[in-house]
C-alpha cells in the first residue's frame, strides 16, 4: 500500500499517475482478471494521489465524485484538469462560466481527497499578462468552505519570464514544473504546494526513469518539502525567492513511459517515504 511522506517539519510527497483507466496496464499493474470497475480501489492502494483527465473533457456529476471518494482511502488524494472550456479559449477573461460549472459540478464531493486544480494551457498559448492575470482572478479560493489551490501547466516559451512567476505568487497559484522534452521548465515556487509534471520516462524502463533519475527527482521533492528550490533547476526570478516553509509536494509520472508510470510512482515513493515502503 502507498505510504505519503510526512514528518513534523517537511511537507507530504505524494506521487502517482495520470488516470486509472489504461488497458495496458492490466497484467502489468493491474492482476490479471481484475475487475476494470476495482482499479481505481486497486490504485489507489498503491498509489498515494491520481491526476484525473477526465475531468478536462467532459463534466462529472456529484454522485462521480462521492464514488471516487468512497473507493478510495482516506489519505488518497485527487487532483483534478480543469475543463479545456475555460483554457482553451483566445480570451481567456471570458472563461468565468466555464470555471464556475466546473467548480459547481460536485468537486466538493471528493471532501478532503480534493487536492490541486489543474489548468492546463495549449502549447500555442502565449503569455498575455493581463488577460492571463484576468483568468487568475476568477479562480475561487474555497467551493462552500472548503479551501481550493490551483496550478497552471503554461506550454509555451513566452511565459518563460519573471513578470508570469510575479502574477502567479500574487495569487498564491502553482506553477506546475514540467519535465518534458519541449514544454518550458519553470521551477519558481508561487504556491503553498509544489506540482510536477514528470513526462520523459521510457516504456523500455521497468521504472520509466533509471534509478539514478529518480534518484534526482526524490532529492527535488525533498527540497521543495522543506520549502527550498532546487538549485539544478532553472528559475525565471532567481531574484524573487519564495519564503522557506514546508510544502506539500504532488509528483506524477505522466505522458511517455506511460505503461511504466505505476512502477516509476512507486519506486519514487519509496525513495521519499521515512520507512522506504510504498
Amino acid at each position: 500500500m502507498a505510504r505519503k511522506a510526512e514528518t513534523a517539519r517537511n511537507g507530504t510527497i505524494r506521487a502517482g499517475i495520470g488516470g486509472w483507466t489504461f488497458e495496458p496496464w492490466r497484467g502489468v499493474f493491474y492482476p490479471d482478471g481484475l475487475a476494470h470497475a476495482k482499479e481505481l480501489e486497486y490504485a489507489s492502494r498503491h498509489l498515494a494521489t491520481i491526476e484525473v483527465n477526465g475531468t478536462y473533457y467532459r463534466t462529472q456529476k456529484p454522485s462521480t465524485f462521492a464514488s471516487w471518494a468512497k473507493a478510495t482511502p482516506p489519505d488518497f488524494i485527487f487532483t483534478l484538469k480543469g475543463p479545456r472550456y475555460a483554457t482553451n479559449r483566445r480570451i481567456l477573461a471570458e472563461a468565468g462560466d466555464s470555471v464556475s460549472r466546473f467548480i459547481d459540478s460536485g468537486v466538493a464531493e471528493l471532501g478532503g481527497k480534493l487536492g490541486p486544480l489543474l489548468w492546463q494551457f495549449a502549447p500555442t498559448k502565449k503569455f498575455d499578462e493581463s488577460d492571463f492575470g484576468a483568468f487568475l482572478e476568477l479562480l475561487p479560493k474555497k467551493v462552500g468552505k472548503r479551501p481550493l489551490k490551483h496550478a497552471v501547466e503554461v506550454r509555451h516559451a513566452s511565459f518563460c519570464t519573471p513578470s508570469f512567476v510575479t502574477l502567479t505568487r500574487e495569487h498564491a497559484v502553482g506553477i506546475v514544473f514540467a519535465d518534458h522534452a519541449t514544454y518550458p521548465a519553470i521551477a519558481d515556487v508561487t504556491a503553498d504546494f509544489v506540482y510536477a509534471r514528470l513526462q520523459t520516462g521510457q516504456d523500455t524502463v521497468p521504472t520509466a526513469y533509471k534509478p539514478k533519475a529518480l534518484d534526482q527527482w526524490a532529492a527535488r521533492a525533498k527540497i521543495w518539502a522543506d520549502g527550498g528550490t532546487p538549485d539544478d533547476l532553472p528559475v525565471m526570478a532567481p531574484k524573487d525567492k519564495a519564503p522557506k516553509t514546508p510544502r506539500d509536494v504532488f509528483v506524477y509520472f505522466i505522458h511517455e513511459g506511460k505503461i511504466r508510470a505505476p512502477a516509476a510512482a512507486m519506486a519514487f515513493q519509496k525513495r521519499v517515504t521515512p520507512d522506504g515502503k510504498s
